[in-house]
């Protein structure tokens, strides 16, 4: 295993974005109709969406990375 440090590094951030996403999801369930009320929802579900789509951009950036030996 090359440079594990480095892994460590790079996906600390990466998991505590799933957890963000998670933790702004039970948000937005629980609070789903106040949101719609405020014509707020709309806005956070583009937020969520911004937000898993760059976690899993950086997760495919680490996979990528681990397969090309250079992590």
């Amino acid at each position: 295993m090359k440079n594990t440090k480095l892994r460590v590094l790079w996906m600390v951030p990466n998991i505590a974005m799933y957890l963000v996403f998670i933790g702004l999801t039970v948000f937005v369930m629980l609070n789903g109709e106040e949101l719609r009320k405020l014509h707020l929802l709309n806005s956070w579900l583009l937020r969520l969406a911004l937000l898993l789509l760059v976690a899993l951009l950086g997760t495919f950036r680490i996979l990528s990375w681990i397969r090309q030996g250079k992590m």
